[in-house]
């Protein structure tokens, strides 16, 4: 049955069901660049980029995309920049080509880099100029036939007043590989894009998660899944065109593209943009833009309050401050109400739910809380043996139906059927998530069914980094746990067994320095432990279990 007591505690100015544009994300775009089209849009260290431009940016960018290479509609562009306004206008560029964005982590390596090629079948990729030289070999050999390269440093102001980080400042590069191709060319080619054919059920966006196995697996995401919780998470936040967000959330994660790109462009609002995260321009910015939303992650509010020269800057513009990936400890709450009289506004989601399926009301949230199920959603707990519905207080697995859940696991329908169920004639997400909820509709995160481990907001499968540390010459056995950071919330630690002509030979800072080199910055494991063996079972699998309690019990 599907729990509706939260109803009591739904924001009185806010329908509890909401209407879904049946049009494409771009059109979000066009409208508002009709509507506000001298509006500042962006701004980027010092520079400003109105709708207008914004617009017909990425118009210029499809019609050079359908012309010069050859994108057609569904195919897979993709998307490897930091925050800049390339990264916006290549978003809507491509869906304006009617293609599909596949957004990725610029901490992603060349191997990494492989496999999503592979996987998607990617035609072409737009990427920071930085992190060409990990794309390029992938060029020969892979579907990749075109690489669009850009600098940020061209989009902001060398009279900006305060520190820029060094991909920002730095001017743009020549590259000799004729497939290169520079972002400028692109954009001043003056090509005209093809009619936009593509409706809310044609896929959009294919952001990449990990499973049990720790095998990435794109969420197959509709203009009209991502739709409706663009137009949520306008609402739930009161966006509107006077609306200026601080972004500082990396973009290519489902919660900062929907609510730091996608629900401000909806609502033609303004985006003060960082490409780094630095707590004092954070917060000169948050003053001199007069910036009202500020979606985050913990670890970035924790590090935002304890800056000694916050006192220095007026942040009072500040009227909604929330975010998700980690809980909120409670003393840097009530630190943060104290200085500026808002609650933080925790909420949950998935990239299987493109961001939020939870959220805190934010006149009454609760701290180290998921919050109560988003407009249209039905959330429930279940068994996890029996699959039969609990009750308040009662631990199950959390499992969500509503318009923002993905349609598929792109090309996996096996992974797909395992991760739906069907209760009262409806499909139900499986989350992998352990939950409860309280006597007024209120979600908690428990536990996880999912081996993962949560560094800093992102996603860490312990598989995954052992399936790299394996490829150690020295390594004989690995096994990668989630243990206790103050920093990061949770960090990644591996119990290593070296082969027994390798021991003291290596050292734990070596295994860790080697790891670097092989792994995104947020994956590779910071605490290396050599062991003489791993506990076993029977069966000769790594019982992990036991390693995890016994970090928990340190």
């Amino acid at each position: 049955m599907r729990i509706d007591r939260h109803y009591e505690f739904w924001p009185k100015r806010l329908p509890k069901d909401l209407a879904v544009p049946q049009t494409s994300l771009f059109d979000n775009l066009e409208i508002s660049a009709r509507r506000y089209p001298d509006k500042i849009a962006i701004h980027y260290y010092g520079g400003s980029i109105t709708y207008r431009r914004l617009k017909d940016e990425a118009e210029a960018l499809a019609g050079y995309l359908q012309t010069r290479l050859g994108i057609k509609k569904n195919d897979r562009v993709l998307l490897i920049m930091q925050n800049s306004p390339q990264f916006i206008i290549t978003y809507y560029g491509v869906l304006r080509a009617n293609a599909v964005v596949v957004p990725l982590s610029p901490m992603n390596v060349t191997g990494e880099l492989e496999f999503y090629i592979k996987d998607c079948r990617a035609k072409a990729a737009i990427v920071g100029q930085e992190l060409y030289e990990r794309i390029a070999p992938l060029q020969k050999g892979t579907s990749l036939q075109y690489v669009i390269t850009a600098a940020y440093s061209e989009y902001a102001s060398p009279q900006f007043d305060s520190e820029i980080p060094e991909e920002v400042w730095k001017p743009r590069q020549g590259f000799p590989d004729e497939d290169a191709i520079d972002w400028q060319e692109a954009i001043s080619a003056g090509l005209k894009p093809g009619e936009l054919i593509v409706t809310a059920d044609d896929t959009a966006v294919l952001p990449y998660t990990s499973g049990t196995t720790g095998i990435p697996k794109g969420c197959l995401h509709t203009h009209g899944t991502v739709n409706s919780n663009t137009v949520g998470a306008a609402a739930w936040g009161s966006m509107t065109a006077n609306t200026t967000s601080l972004v500082t959330l990396p973009l290519f994660h489902v919660t900062g593209m929907q609510h730091s790109m996608n629900a401000p462009v909806f609502s033609g609002g303004t985006m003060v943009l960082l490409t780094r995260w630095q707590r004092d321009l954070a917060a000169a910015l948050i003053e001199r833009f007069q910036c009202t939303h500020w979606v985050n992650i913990a670890t970035m509010v924790v590090d935002f309050l304890a800056n000694p020269h916050l006192n220095n800057y007026n942040i009072q513009s500040l009227s909604y401050v929330g975010g998700g990936g980690a809980p909120l400890p409670e003393a840097v709450g009530e630190r943060l109400f104290q200085l500026l009289g808002v609650r933080y506004i925790e909420g949950y989601g998935l990239s299987e739910t493109i961001s939020q399926a939870h959220f805190n009301p934010p006149d009454r949230p609760k701290l180290q809380c998921i919050g109560i199920p988003s407009f249209n959603v039905d959330a429930r707990i279940i068994d996890l043996k029996t699959f039969q519905e609990l009750g308040p207080h009662e631990i199950g697995e959390l499992v969500v139906h509503g318009p923002q859940v993905m349609k598929e696991y792109w090309e996996r329908p096996e992974e797909t059927q395992k991760a739906f169920i069907t209760i009262d004639e409806k499909e139900f997400f499986r989350t992998g998530d352990i939950c409860q909820y309280d006597e007024e509709g209120y979600f908690f995160i428990v536990d996880r069914i999912k081996r993962m481990i949560n560094a800093s907001g992102f996603k860490v499968w312990p598989t995954e980094v052992e399936s790299v540390m394996f490829k150690h010459p020295s390594i004989q056995l690995a096994c990668v746990v989630g243990v206790s950071d103050a920093k990061r919330g949770e960090t990644v630690k591996a119990y290593v067994v070296l082969h027994e002509h390798e021991r003291g030979k290596v050292t734990e800072e070596e295994i860790i320095n080697w790891s670097k080199t092989k792994m995104s910055s947020y994956k590779y494991p910071r605490i290396v432990e050599f062991a003489e063996s791993l506990p076993m079972s029977a069966s000769g699998k790594v019982l992990w279990r036991q390693l995890q309690e016994k970090e928990k019990q340190r």
